[in-house]
């Protein structure tokens, strides 16, 4: 199987961890609080758990990173070129709201570069993943379709902000970014709207952990979009010296 080949196994797993998700939204299950004071709940912890084992199961030697044993046992000193990262639940916040924008996330970094991923919203049952020359998408298991970027909108550009934006700081990204018009969203559905044509900028200026974004960005990348630095440099993985933290990106369509 070529990494190009992998996303639809990917997908897969995503799916089948966001059936197991979703009985817990809405739910009122507990919530619990991590050691850097963010939310996790038993969803975070079942998804994860399914996610490792299929992964092991089909690709046992591939080393995976993944969101919740990393948050209890620490990210290792050093990773090879090639390995997983798996957030079994981004948007935990969303999802703890009640917010329909949480996804189940499963990227392949090659050489500090995303190659593979899918990316799963259980509430829309909303898939993407990638495949050879593209990206996929289908919707409640319906039939797949391809989807690539649209080319950046004159005077009509789409830029996708987190919930909690002040305003002087929307408005600063858009001086320096040149969007027109804003829409609040969670997780990595943001990326994905981008791939799919629906949106055209995600300007992150603050911090994430790699596995955030590295299902995204493959599927971003493959649609035809690009993740990079603000200053333009290529977006890599494999931070383990810096305990697989994120710097600032911008995610762009066409």
């Amino acid at each position: 199987m070529t990494d190009a080949e992998m996303g639809q196994t990917l997908a897969e797993i995503c799916v089948e961890a966001g059936h197991l998700i979703l009985p817990y939204w809405r739910s009122g299950t507990a919530v619990m609080t991590k050691a850097d004071e963010s939310p996790v709940t038993v969803a975070d912890q079942l998804g994860e758990k399914l996610i490792l084992e299929r992964l092991l199961a089909v690709f046992p030697d591939i080393p995976v990173i993944s969101e919740e044993d990393a948050s209890e046992f620490g990210t290792p000193d050093a990773i090879g070129p090639r390995f997983f990262l798996v957030d079994p639940l981004d948007g935990t916040k969303a999802f703890v709201r009640g917010d329909p924008n949480f996804t189940v996330n499963i990227g392949l970094v090659q050489d500090r570069r995303p190659v593979a991923g899918a990316v799963y919203a259980p509430v829309t049952e909303e898939l993407w993943w990638t495949v050879p020359g593209g990206v996929m998408r289908s919707v409640k298991g319906g039939a797949a379709e391809r989807v690539a970027v649209r080319a950046w909108p004159k005077d009509a550009a789409l830029a996708l902000i987190s919930h909690t934006m002040k305003p002087e700081t929307t408005a600063k990204l858009k001086a320096e970014y040149g969007f027109h018009d804003t829409s609040p969203m969670d997780s990595s559905i943001k990326f994905c709207r981008i791939a799919e044509g629906a949106a055209d900028i995600y300007p992150r200026h603050g911090p994430t952990m790699e596995w955030d974004t590295c299902a995204g960005q493959a599927v971003l990348e493959a649609a035809g979009g690009s993740v990079l630095t603000p200053e333009g440099a290529p977006y890599l993985y494999g931070k383990a010296d810096e305990g697989f933290r994120n710097g600032w990106f911008v995610a762009r369509g066409g």
